[in-house]
């Protein structure tokens, strides 16, 4: 009767481990999405870093970049020197500085650095 009684576990437990082998599969999946994510971050980050010291060598900018206050962009604004941010009606950008004149150094989502005039803002 022992003997019965150990086939008849058996079996049961063979049927779950294949079971847990398709849970396994569906979990490796979702770490392969994970991972293809993180790379996607991982370009991005660079991307960031690469307008970074490009913002620093153009600006001059030697003080560290912290986010003052952020502000929306009020209308469309095509830049028209090198050094102008264009924006779009409702963008976000993040305010790094204030200047001398009527003009704030941004940040859009895109990680891009320009001045934007502050008539073109609204600040929250």
């Amino acid at each position: 009767r022992e003997k019965d009684v150990k086939c008849r576990n058996w079996k049961p437990k063979f049927l779950m481990l294949k079971e847990d082998k398709d849970r396994r599969k569906s979990s490796e999946d979702v770490e392969r999405s994970i991972f293809k994510v993180k790379k996607c971050n991982a370009e991005k980050s660079k991307k960031m870093a690469k307008e970074e010291t490009l913002f620093r060598e153009t600006f001059m900018y030697d003080k560290e970049i912290s986010i003052i206050n952020i502000a929306v962009a009020l209308c469309s604004v095509p830049s028209k020197r090198r050094v102008d941010l264009p924006i779009t009606a409702g963008e976000q950008l993040d305010v790094i500085d204030t200047t001398e004149g009527n003009e704030v150094i941004c940040r859009n989502a895109q990680g891009r650095y320009g001045y934007v005039l502050v008539e073109h803002l609204n600040f929250r």
